[in-house]
């Protein structure tokens, strides 16, 4: 069985959204359900309904956290000590060369990646042109518009 990678950070996120689920949103949904179960008839009780399918929604999210947990790979990034090579869990600033403009990411694990949030899974076309290469270093990454340009301003591994 492969271990996905995970950051440290991403590992108590992740932990933290299980703890929520079990001590607040699942009290909560089994209330609600009891409380749907006294007005009557559930064959046309929309409430009922609805907070079933939360509680099931909640309780497969439950399971998918605790198996991610339980088979990750935590990398502890504060350790690597790797100057400025791109690896797992580097934050790097990009200038894209097309475009004219610096973006920002933060390499992460498939469980964690988040584009809204600048964090991209290692195993993305952007993440896996940039491995192993330095700063200055300029990278082409095949996008569905083309290819494009990249040259690594910064890498850095801090919080």
């Amino acid at each position: 069985m492969s271990r996905a990678p995970l950051t440290k950070e991403g590992a108590e996120r992740l932990k933290s959204e299980l703890e929520r689920l079990k001590k607040k949103e699942r009290p909560a949904v089994i209330q609600a359900i009891a409380e749907a179960r006294a007005h009557g008839d559930l064959k046309e009780n929309a409430e009922y309904h609805a907070a079933r399918e939360q509680q099931s929604f909640i309780e497969g999210r439950i399971q998918e956290l605790e198996n991610a947990l339980s088979t990750a790979q935590i990398i502890d990034i504060s350790s690597l000590n790797v100057g400025d090579k791109v690896v797992f869990g580097a934050r790097v600033v990009l200038h894209d060369e097309d475009e004219d403009e610096e973006v920002r990411w933060h390499i992460v694990g498939e469980l964690e990646a988040d584009v809204s949030k600048r964090r991209i899974s290692i195993t993305s076309p952007l993440a896996r042109a940039l491995i192993g290469q330095r700063q200055g270093d300029v990278v082409a990454v095949n996008a569905p518009s083309g290819v494009k340009n990249f040259e690594i301003v910064e890498v850095a591994y801090n919080q």
